[in-house]
């Protein structure tokens, strides 16, 4: 199938917030990393999201571009090509990009698929993060407004972030402090600014404990009622059924999580989840065994020629291939997206 259309993406999110499970959206950097994506969903049969970066883009353009908009709009489009060959549907996504880049990122992506829809095409990306978390919550949302007009003509989602991810991922960092769990006001004030809908789907980025980076289980503590209340605050607020979700959420900083904390921040709404860290070790660990255990086929040592099948680079990204679309399918299994694409 080709990557998916709005009416798709907006499916996938309905389906996935009725059926309480949610999407791994998997952070790429390359060709390969898409591939891997791409495999890993159509083994689980599941549909997902791939996503790059501001500096998964710049990488994406190449050392000597090193421009976040051509790396991304590569990326982006290498995927819509090979995604044709696969039976299961994927979205693609922008993460994470803060006040200073939005003028260099962001907003010349939503641009690119302003034109493109404007043409009768198909956006680009179906969605882009914008990361406000750094600013006070009004100029956070101030933005967010202009944005998700913008993100309207374009048919695409914004999402946005209430609150603060701690640790650091790809050069942004956030201290642990209280702004990691969203309080209900931010909540309210979100809904008085974004509406639910109403003026545009946006994905919400709620913090309840997130941090991004490595942690062992147990290390990283979660208050996923922090995400109920605030569905129970925009239930409220909206005169809605009791039991309502309102909120379509994000999960950032999953690694170290416990499952069944997992599972209950799916039950509160949770359609998307953010998997970069676990991936990168996947993708990474198969090669460094490759080359330790290859290593006099790698390296010219004592003026040999080496052995030209171990190191040209198909024979360890194979692996790294298979790897990481290995822990792509866990993450499916982990979130319940398994067997759940669009169609069965």
């Amino acid at each position: 199938m080709p990557i998916a259309t709005p009416e798709v993406y907006n499916e996938m999110i309905d389906r996935a917030k009725a059926n309480r499970f949610a999407y791994p959206a998997i952070n790429c950097t390359s060709s390969e990393s898409i591939n891997a994506a791409l495999r890993g969903f159509a083994e689980a049969r599941s549909d997902g999201i791939i996503q790059f970066s501001t500096g998964g883009s710049e990488f994406g353009s190449g050392l000597s571009v090193k421009d976040m908009v051509v790396g991304s709009s590569a990326l982006a489009e290498f995927a819509h090509v090979v995604a044709e060959k696969y039976d299961i549907n994927v979205a693609l996504h922008t993460d994470h990009c803060p006040k200073d880049k939005l003028d260099s990122f962001v907003r010349p992506l939503i641009a690119i698929s302003q034109e493109r829809v404007a043409a009768g095409k198909p956006p680009l990306f179906q969605s882009h993060m914008w990361d406000g978390s750094a600013v006070e919550l009004h100029e956070n949302l101030d933005i967010a407004q202009d944005l998700l007009a913008e993100a309207v003509k374009a048919n695409i989602i914004l999402e946005v972030e209430i609150g603060v991810v701690g640790g650091e991922e790809d050069g942004i960092s956030a201290a642990s402090d209280d702004k990691l769990y969203t309080a209900p006001g931010d909540y309210e004030a979100t809904v008085d600014a974004l509406g639910v809908g109403d003026k545009g789907r946006y994905l919400l980025a709620a913090t309840f404990g997130n941090v991004h980076g490595v942690y062992k289980p147990g290390n990283v503590k979660l208050r996923p009622d922090i995400l109920k209340q605030g569905q129970e605050v925009a239930t409220r607020k909206l005169g809605l059924p009791q039991g309502s979700k309102p909120f379509d959420l994000v999960f950032h900083g999953g690694s170290g999580s416990l499952l069944e904390e997992i599972h209950e921040a799916l039950d509160y709404g949770v359609i998307k989840m953010n998997v970069d860290t676990d991936t990168q070790y996947a993708f990474t660990r198969p090669i460094a065994g490759h080359m330790f255990t290859n290593y006099d086929g790698v390296l010219k040592v004592d003026d040999e020629v080496g052995n030209k099948k171990a190191y040209d680079p198909r024979s360890y990204l194979k692996a790294a291939e298979q790897s990481m679309a290995d822990r792509v399918t866990t993450a499916c299994e982990n979130l319940r997206s398994t067997g759940q694409t669009l169609g069965t």
